[in-house]
């Protein structure tokens, strides 16, 4: 039994043994691959005594199709990683062919003679000769493991090699003899058992590119671009569907202005042709991908283009980008005239979003650009588009991007933002914003700010987010004020219940997120008497070395709320067993409550633990909980890999109340609403609806014992009020949610893609009559945030005998 106290815990006599044995770390095991491995790896280039002059990873594609490698990355970590170490990242783009190499260059040396073949790709990272781990990555964000367990968690790993003394690694041991002068390959068969000693050995480095070529052999000459203009233009390559009739095929003289040119990551620049056809439904545009190498060719030159047509898809689920890819070009004069953009404006961009397909791809569908918004950005793909004077509705991200709405009118919030109304509402104005100049990215704004003036740009597409300006011209931000909201302090008659999501919070974490977090609580919450929190983590984060208790993250925040001027907050949690509650490998995510003592008190009741469900007891004195805290039917199959409802029974002036903190499964692995699926099937919804079942009847078991039961339920069930998930969890009347007795420009807790939606909660049973509820914006709506969501309170009154 693990029931944490403030200030104390209480562990049997077999879990303080376990305790004291340090397990041996596991070795990291990407699922085997039959597609993509890494084939070699080489950390000696430059070094004194080497050949080559540059660090290099080969990758290798041992399945029969091609694969894309587009959107994924190589990463390093060095071989002993140390608590400040982080992965280095380099982004890959293109496709592997079946049978073939694909190099990533990285650091140069002073030393060696011989340059490496042609890259595929090129990275910065100075890769250590003798130890050091390399991971092939679906995703660019970096990797956070610094254990061979941590990373054997991870499934965004495709594969991974550890060479040398590396401490990551897959199967018994990292691969030896890597050197100065040698590599470590993978055998000729790419054969991948996931033991990095068995399947790679060390040897002389053999570095191969994807066009075959070796160190050394020189590299054949390019074919010269083309020199008059061919029977392709671009509306011929766009079509009047999302799928090019030309794709796969090879086009040869291509006519067009450069309008602008992406100088890093996927590499290449966009054309548009001077003399359209006049079909609104062919496209005008279009994306030239020129690989790792940085373009030639600036805006307002007059180009022809050969190369092959291509659909690229981002990411799973989404739409293509159609593109020329192996291009070979010729500048055939420069300062030309940029053909005029189109105007995105609440008349110009239809109300309705996207053509039904019934759940299936709409690839082949004809674009209806006067009907649908998708279809109009689909046809302006590739194309200079221009906006004026817009709302911002997703705030400046890390990434430097905002979200604005081309129609302010559309579903607005009483703050600025855009509403997601409901599955059948979508807002057709939004477009995600960012620079192409990296010395003028886009401005630092909030929610309800304006971009004021023109931006204008091309037409992209992209796995986040979709259809996507990239802006050559950006507009000025105008500061709207936007201020983050105080509720009122509840009155001495009041119980104040709220929720707040922390977002993975763990005792590493910089003191400044504590105390942003901690004067949520204690200012804008106004000190509540019972906070539900989720994304508590134990103490060391992401380390996974069976650590699962959290009380220096909770001492280190309560200590927070008390210098900001709250109470001094007590807490209980149940610690999850170790890797079962999902989240952030490693992290034992979990919910928790803090309470003020001097306000309410917590009915502590053994027997609760990670694995053991908590029961409704019908006694004498009237409905009472088997265990407090406990944990709502955690062996059920709803709750496998996520949290499980904590739920604890507390006493505000005489009364009781029962409290379930929750936090549902994500909406990972759901189609995203701009994808070439429509409409988007909501895989991760089917979870979500049996946990709300298994809530529901456990509430509905609490009322059957005492109808009168007060019971708030609230936390982060990672769905909309809408959703079918909604309609599970107050099934019967059992509990009534409170975000539908707001206005409707209130109704939201979070901002996603520049949609203000509700994935946050509180529920309240029958017997809790005229609630005082609140929403407080603090976080969704500004660039500068502590957490993605917006936490929530709930006051209810009691008196006179009677809940309020």
């Amino acid at each position: 039994m693990q029931i944490h106290r403030s200030g104390s815990v209480l562990l049997t006599g077999a879990v303080a043994v376990a305790l004291a044995v340090t397990a041996l770390p596991a070795a990291a095991q990407a699922a085997p691959s039959a597609t993509a491995v890494i084939s070699e790896v080489y950390g000696g280039g430059g070094n004194s005594g080497a050949t080559l002059t540059r660090d290099f990873v080969e990758l290798a594609n041992a399945g029969t199709a091609p694969f894309e490698a587009g959107g994924l990355s190589v990463q390093y970590l060095p071989g002993s990683p140390s608590a400040g170490s982080q992965w280095q990242v380099s982004e890959l783009s293109g496709s592997i062919a079946p049978g073939g190499r694909y190099l990533v260059a990285q650091a140069a040396g002073t030393g060696g003679t011989v340059a490496l073949p042609t890259a595929d790709a090129t990275g910065t990272v100075a890769m250590a000769a003798g130890s050091g781990t390399v991971a092939l990555v679906s995703g660019t964000a970096p990797l956070t493991c610094r254990s061979a367990a941590d990373c054997a968690a991870d499934t965004r790993i495709v594969d991974l090699v550890g060479y040398g003394s590396a401490v990551v690694r897959e199967g018994g041991g990292p691969v030896p003899g890597a050197s100065a002068t040698a590599s470590v390959a993978r055998a000729a068969s790419l054969a991948d058992t996931d033991d990095n000693a068995a399947d790679l050995a060390a040897g002389a480095p053999t570095p191969v590119n994807a066009k075959g070529e070796t160190s050394g052999g020189g590299q054949e000459p390019e074919e010269p671009g083309p020199t008059e203009p061919g029977d392709v233009r671009i509306h011929d390559i766009q079509g009047t569907t999302r799928v090019s009739p030309l794709d796969g095929t090879s086009v040869t003289g291509v006519p067009g202005v450069v309008t602008g040119v992406r100088a890093s990551g996927s590499r290449g620049f966009w054309i548009q042709d001077t003399a359209p056809d006049g079909d609104p439904r062919t496209g005008e545009g279009l994306f030239v991908y020129t690989g790792s190498t940085a373009p030639a060719v600036k805006a307002g030159d007059a180009v022809l283009v050969s190369g092959k047509v291509a659909e690229y898809y981002p990411g799973t689920g989404t739409q293509s980008l159609t593109q020329i890819t192996a291009p070979r070009f010729t500048v055939l004069s420069s300062g030309n005239a940029l053909p005029a953009p189109v105007v995105l404006d609440a008349r110009s961009v239809p109300g309705r979003y996207v053509p039904s397909a019934d759940g299936g791809a709409i690839d082949a569908l004809p674009l209806d650009p006067s009907r649908y918004a998708l279809d109009l950005y689909e046809a302006l793909e590739g194309s200079r588009v221009e906006f004026a004077d817009t709302r911002v509705t997703g705030a400046t991200t890390a990434y430097d991007e905002i979200w604005v709405t081309v129609k302010p009118r559309e579903n607005p919030t009483r703050r600025g933002g855009t509403l997601y109304a409901s599955y059948e509402d979508q807002n057709t104005g939004r477009l995600k914003v960012m620079s192409l100049d990296p010395a003028r990215p886009v401005p630092t704004a909030n929610v309800g700010d304006v971009l004021k003036g023109r931006t204008t740009g091309v037409l992209d597409y992209a796995s986040y987010g979709g259809y996507n300006v990239q802006a050559t011209e950006l507009g000025t931000v105008v500061d709207k004020k936007l201020r983050r909201e105080v509720t009122r302090k509840q009155r001495k008659d009041e119980l104040a219940v709220a929720t707040y999501n922390v977002e993975n919070l763990d005792a590493g974490d910089d003191q400044a997120k504590f105390d942003t977090l901690a004067e949520g609580v204690a200012v804008n919450l106004s000190s509540p008497d019972i906070v539900s929190l989720e994304e508590i983590q134990d103490d060391n984060g992401a380390v996974n070395d069976g650590t699962t208790g959290s009380e220096a993250t909770l001492k280190r925040f309560t200590d927070a709320i008390v210098a900001k001027g709250g109470p001094r907050y007590a807490w209980r949690y149940i610690a999850p067993e170790n890797n079962k509650d999902g989240g952030e490998p490693g992290g034992n995510i979990r919910n928790v409550f803090l309470f003020n003592p001097q306000r309410v008190s917590f009915t502590d009741r053994a027997g609760g633990d990670a694995t053991t469900p908590v029961r409704a007891v019908d006694t004498w004195k009237g409905v009472e909980l088997s265990a407090s805290p406990g944990r709502i039917n955690p062996a059920s199959p709803a709750w496998a890999d996520s949290r499980k409802p904590l739920v604890g029974e507390f006493v505000f002036r005489g009364k009781p109340v029962f409290v379930i903190g929750n936090h549902f499964a994500s909406k990972g692995g759901d189609q995203p609403l701009h994808g070439r699926y429509q409409e988007p099937t909501r895989s991760s919804e089917t979870k979500r609806i049996q946990q709300a079942a298994e809530v529901n009847t456990f509430v509905t078991a609490l009322l059957k014992a005492d109808r009168s039961a007060k019971v708030v339920a609230l936390g982060d069930f990672n769905d909309f009020e809408f959703s079918p998930t909604m309609k599970a969890l107050t099934k019967g009347r059992a509990l009534r949610p409170l975000i539908a007795t707001l206005p409707s420009s209130e109704r939201y807790s979070y901002v996603f893609d520049g949609n203000s939606q509700t994935l946050d909660h509180i529920l309240t049973s029958p017997g809790i009559r005229r609630p005082d509820y609140d929403v407080v914006h603090i976080n969704a709506e500004f660039a500068d945030q502590a957490s993605d969501h917006d936490p929530q309170v709930v006051r209810v009154k009691v008196g006179g005998g009677f809940w309020h």
